[in-house]
């Protein structure tokens, strides 16, 4: 083969073979679904859900999906896979919800351009429409994940509830979070709720006192009690943000200032001095939603699966192939 030929080839490969595979970027997929947009397929489908369904959780639960996701073996999809042992089977991801909307995008784009989109896109995708529809703003998402293929509850290690805040800046830390990108990201619970079991310690019994935790609120406390009785039949919830719970802002970190923040590590956040000066620049920051889209694209990027690393599933549910590994069932 003469040098010219080889040349030739070697740009071929690169420029057509090297197109579907490589780091994440903005496009990804423009122009490999015929005339298809991908992201307005992805964009159509959480619309539908989110006016048909008047689902106005719909940001909290993908929010909490793709964090849950991305911090335990990356945003490669794992969470959405069934099992007896997998991930989903985990304690803190047992009231993870929003599944059979992530199904619903994928049927959608399997009639589109079927085995071409992955699932772990599908997530970051359809988070940033969600956001966009609780009240944030658009940001870019990059795309280029492939779809992982292990899925086991013991690998599901998510920071607590009650964390200190130097263990939770190490933990996101592992995933080259800094301890900025952390405090935005916990910001994501300025649509969230909780379970009264995960902070009722904060109102009777903080640190074994027998009393409530005293960076909180009289108010809060107040409020808190009434929703939270001592002795209760039911595992009440109750918002994150005490004041616009159902939008994309930044009063969660103008209420936790106030010592209105319901978990633990949401209030220590405004009052710990590796954090709390983040967290006033936050209250104070113009463009809240460019920095927290951001660190939403950053937090899509931990440690995903590229260049044929993963596979692209054809269902979010099971694995293409097989054996299947130690707690993924088909």
């Amino acid at each position: 083969m003469s040098k010219s030929m080889a040349l030739v080839v070697v740009l071929y490969f690169v420029v057509f073979c090297g197109e579907s595979y490589g780091e994440l970027k903005v496009g990804f997929y423009k122009g490999k679904c015929g005339v298809t947009n991908v992201e307005d397929v992805v964009q159509n489908v959480v619309e539908t859900w989110f006016f048909t369904r008047k689902d106005m959780n719909i940001a909290a639960l993908l929010l909490r999906m793709q964090f849950h996701d991305c911090f335990v073996k990356g945003c490669d999809a794992s969470i959405l896979l069934d099992g007896l042992t997998s991930e989903k089977t985990a304690g803190p991801n047992r009231s993870v919800k929003g599944y059979d909307l992530i199904d619903a995008i994928k049927e959608a784009l399997e009639a589109e351009c079927k085995g071409l989109v992955s699932c772990a896109d599908i997530i970051s995708m359809a988070t940033r429409d969600a956001v966009l529809l609780g009240g944030g703003k658009w940001y870019d998402v990059e795309t280029g994940r492939e779809d992982g293929n292990v899925s086991s509850a013991s690998n599901v290690d998510l920071p607590g509830a009650s964390i200190s805040v130097s263990d939770s800046i190490k933990a996101f830390g592992k995933k080259k979070l800094s301890p900025t990108d952390m405090v935005y990201l916990l910001g994501g619970h300025t649509v969230g709720i909780a379970h009264c079991s995960l902070f009722q310690d904060r109102i009777y019994n903080f640190n074994n006192t027998g009393g409530p935790d005293p960076t909180m609120s009289q108010w809060l406390l107040s409020e808190l009690k009434k929703k939270c009785p001592r002795v209760s039949l039911f595992d009440n919830i109750y918002p994150l943000d005490v004041k616009t719970p159902s939008f994309v802002d930044n009063s969660f970190f103008q209420e936790i200032q106030k010592g209105n923040g319901v978990l633990k590590i949401d209030q220590q956040i405004a009052l710990d001095e590796l954090t709390k000066d983040i967290v006033g620049d936050i209250v104070n920051e113009p463009d809240f939603f460019t920095k927290f889209g951001e660190a939403m694209v950053k937090l899509g990027k931990v440690e995903v699966l590229t260049d044929g690393q993963g596979e692209v599933r054809t269902s979010c549910r099971v694995v293409n192939k097989k054996p299947f590994n130690f707690g993924v069932l088909n």
